[in-house]
């Protein structure tokens, strides 16, 4: 089972690292969890050309996903956006939040594989601020402003964060209905716990992070390893025992300073031998698209 995100294929470098990637048997699993592209056309590709190469794929939406872009001729916003992007990965085969949550019995299973779909609700304030009004004008007053807040509509509800309750609510009716002896591999765009954030050479950023209402999603529902992306820092870390996998390609301004081979999903399950920090240089992990 291996993971990958935020590939951004909008970006020319990153198109061709989703055309070079090719699963290392037949058999593999590929978990996407979010920021594929900004257009339905570029999601749609992205999807279908993996979809045509892994046994399995499951996709997770990110913010970029749900975004409702100028440049993108489908139009539709907030829920509809999502509905559409569900209908779309149906009709390619590719697993989503809203289906039944598959087992992998491949090596390290039996676990139940969760792709979720939950957002933020500005519960990760900066230092200081007790309100999102308060997190929001901090964050106008340092420049660091997540394009969200154009570009994400919540319709048909008032708010993002009233979207992410709901969200959260019935993701957590489903999780709890989960065989109880059941590990899970929970996959989302956004970390459940605010740790990861804590690298960020902008914490305000947090804000547009996640929800400290799935602080304890990953003792509750026995997670094996929490996947998520969005803060273009890939590593490693731990919590509870608990193994956190960022797994984002990013930007190619931001790849292209690595050691590493750019594009390579990481190994999931079996989980890797001494799989600790892999060191990533701490970042703000936002730049041109998400950060006005």
């Amino acid at each position: 089972m291996l993971a990958i995100s935020d590939l951004h294929i909008g970006y020319a470098e990153n198109r061709a690292l989703v055309e070079a990637l090719h699963p290392g048997s037949p058999d593999d699993w590929l978990i996407v969890a979010g920021d594929v592209a900004e257009t339905v056309a570029d999601i749609r590709w992205a999807l279908a050309t993996l979809a045509g190469r892994f046994r399995t794929v499951l996709w997770a939406p990110g913010n970029h996903d749900l975004w409702t872009h100028p440049k993108d001729p489908v139009t539709l916003r907030g829920a509809e956006r999502y509905d559409h992007l569900v209908a779309l990965c149906r009709e390619l085969g590719v697993l989503t939040p809203e289906d039944p949550y598959p087992v992998w019995d491949g090596p390290g299973g039996p676990v139940a594989v969760a792709p979720l779909f939950l957002l933020y609700d500005y519960s990760f304030l900066p230092a200081g601020c007790t309100t999102k009004e308060e997190g929001l004008a901090h964050a106008h007053g340092t420049g660091i402003v997540c394009n969200d807040e154009y570009l994400l509509h919540p319709d048909p509800y008032p708010t993002r964060e009233d979207w992410c309750r709901a969200r959260v609510a019935a993701t957590e009716r489903r999780l709890a209905a989960l065989p109880g002896d059941l590990p899970t591999v929970l996959a989302a765009h956004y970390p459940l716990d605010r740790h990861p954030t804590d690298v960020l050479w902008h914490p305000e950023f947090a804000m547009w992070c996640g929800t400290a209402l799935t602080a304890d999603w990953h003792r509750r529902f026995r997670v094996t390893t929490m996947v998520y992306g969005h803060l273009h820092i890939p590593r490693t870390t731990w919590l509870d025992s608990v193994r956190f996998a960022e797994v984002s390609v990013g930007y190619p301004r931001e790849w292209r300073t690595r050691t590493e081979p750019p594009g390579r999903p990481r190994r999931i399950l079996p989980m890797e031998v001494g799989s600790g920090d892999r060191g990533a240089a701490p970042g703000l992990g936002r730049g041109r698209g998400d950060v006005r």
